[in-house]
């Protein structure tokens, strides 16, 4: 039952911040191979998309609160696996509730990090870790390959 309220709650809450938002040009997300454990950054312009691994992720429209451009991003993704001919997920993702509304997909997790708004400077998002080299070609799986 609290799980449920809890739910409620939250979707009234991005319904009122729906009211007030404003529309940006673009987003930015972040993507992770699972499998690999890459990240990667996308910044994309809205209808643009991006091609990363077997994914393609398409910006479809990104909103913001209008009162407050640094808070809470909603963005409406397209994403296609090349192995399906329908897309994996098409629908808003919320950066600061992305479980809400999630990527299904065994090996990509994609989330939303912001919109870009224009004439604003917005707090930069941290970049993705960079891949390490081994040292000395040693194996980086752990011992388990």
């Amino acid at each position: 039952m609290k799980v449920a309220l809890g739910l409620a709650l939250a979707l009234l809450a991005n319904a009122a911040l729906a009211q007030n938002a404003a529309d940006a040009p673009g987003a930015r997300l972040r993507l992770l191979d699972k499998l690999t454990g890459q990240v990667t950054d996308l910044t994309l312009e809205n209808g643009q998309a991006q091609t990363v691994g077997r994914l393609t992720v398409q910006v479809d429209a990104c909103r913001y609160p209008a009162d407050n451009p640094t808070a809470d991003a909603s963005a409406h993704l397209t994403i296609r696996d090349t192995s399906q001919p329908e897309p994996m997920f098409k629908g808003w993702m919320v950066a600061s509730s992305p479980a809400l509304s999630a990527l299904d997909h065994p090996r990509y997790d994609v989330w939303v990090m912001r919109c870009d708004v224009p004439d604003r400077v917005l707090p930069d998002v941290p970049a993705a870790p960079e891949d390490q080299p081994a040292e000395d070609g040693a194996a980086t799986d752990g011992g388990n390959g």
